[in-house]
């Protein structure tokens, strides 16, 4: 994942996907009392939660733009790490949901895919996979809109797998196709939801960030000019695009640290995506700080 000051907007492409998809739901509905389905009811239902879940994203990506107060000093941001999780939590609920009827399937054979059911799905193949491109371009910059892209290609998915297995029993009258392919979809589906959970579990913990080697940022700052050492360095994101950095370099000599602070501040941004950085520097290499992972020479002279 990349980070990215002053992220692209998706607020045309939520309210396009919420409309469409809340469309489709009362669409599939009609259909489902006029055809007397109840499979199209229960996914009229499942395709409203994701409806939520497309609320819940970009309601996240409203807040993340928030300016700052004097008790939030980072603002919302924090709100799209929260919507990504909770975003792959609903999918891995949606997905139990889909194993637990497929299983029961297996059991009890259920008459499947009339022509109405699937030309409705064959719809819900249109809508969800034109929802899910319009957050195509931002699902590795952003994990929150990585969050609304695998909902409505989960969901695409799903309809796929409604129309071939409706054709394939349609056509040979093998009911068991149709739990078959609803858990090949289903795997496929955790796979990538997966993922989703533990890269949003990580920020939410204030782990660095995918895409960032803390290594390779400690090496850059040690390598510094005049920087004799660096610890107490913690690299966390803000929101799901946006990472800040603080970090205690060792400099004994006096120089301009105003133009090397500046310059590491747009290298850590060019290189490293990090947009907020707070460097402190240290004179005396003599004096341990006590925020330094290091076993001190001497325990009693503690500064820092």
């Amino acid at each position: 994942m990349t980070h990215q000051h002053g992220a692209p907007r998706y607020d045309r492409a939520f309210a396009i996907g919420v409309a469409l998809n809340l469309i489709f739901v009362i669409l599939e509905a009609a259909f489902g009392v006029i055809s007397h389905s109840l499979a199209l009811l229960a996914d009229s239902g499942h395709n409203l939660s994701d409806v939520a879940g497309l609320l819940l994203a970009w309601g996240a990506s409203v807040l993340a733009r928030r300016a700052p107060t004097a008790r939030r000093t980072y603002g919302w941001r924090g709100s799209s790490i929260l919507a990504a999780l909770f975003n792959a939590v609903l999918l891995l609920i949606a997905v139990g949901a889909i194993a637990w009827e497929a299983i029961r399937r297996f059991e009890r054979p259920m008459p499947v895919a009339s022509g109405t059911v699937i030309w409705v799905a064959a719809v819900g193949i249109a809508i969800n996979g034109a929802t899910a491109m319009l957050f195509f371009a931002g699902r590795k910059r952003d994990l929150n809109i990585r969050g609304a892209f695998l909902h409505m290609a989960a969901d695409t998915a799903v309809s796929v797998g409604v129309v071939i297995a409706g054709v394939v029993i349609a056509r040979t009258g093998w009911s068991w196709v149709d739990p078959v392919t609803s858990l090949a979809i289903v795997t496929v589906i955790t796979v990538g939801t997966w993922s989703l959970l533990r890269e949003s579990v990580n920020l939410a913990l204030h782990a660095v960030p995918e895409g960032i080697d803390p290594q390779t940022v400690h090496d850059y700052l040690a390598g510094m000019p005049g920087v004799a050492a660096v610890h107490d360095l913690h690299i966390w994101p803000m929101s799901t695009t946006e990472v800040a950095l603080t970090g205690h370099i060792v400099k004994p000599e006096l120089a301009n640290d105003d133009a090397l602070l500046t310059r590491i501040s747009q290298d850590l941004h060019d290189r490293f995506g990090i947009e907020h950085a707070t460097l402190q520097v240290e004179r005396d290499a003599s004096h341990f700080c006590s925020l330094s992972s290091d076993i001190p020479p001497n325990p009693t002279s503690a500064s820092g």
